[in-house]
């Protein structure tokens, strides 16, 4: 299984908010948020609860656990 953060994008693009505004909002890096809008991306739970207290959400508004690609 992995993460999918297209959950999360989508909210930002709901709120009209920018990564950008997002990163500085949760205190963490650009990097990061990109990093996010890779397949099967890793961040530490720190970083999701940042973003959710940014956003007033829960992780279920940010994340999906969903079933990895075979390559």
């Amino acid at each position: 299984m992995a993460a999918s953060y297209k959950k999360l994008f989508k909210l930002l693009i709901d709120r009209d908010m920018k990564k950008k505004e997002l990163a500085e909002k949760a205190g963490i890096s650009i990097a990061t948020i990109t990093k996010m809008g890779k397949d099967g991306a890793v961040v530490s739970s720190d970083v999701l609860v940042k973003i959710c207290t940014a956003l007033e959400c829960t992780m279920d508004d940010i994340v999906e656990i969903v079933p990895e690609k075979n390559s």
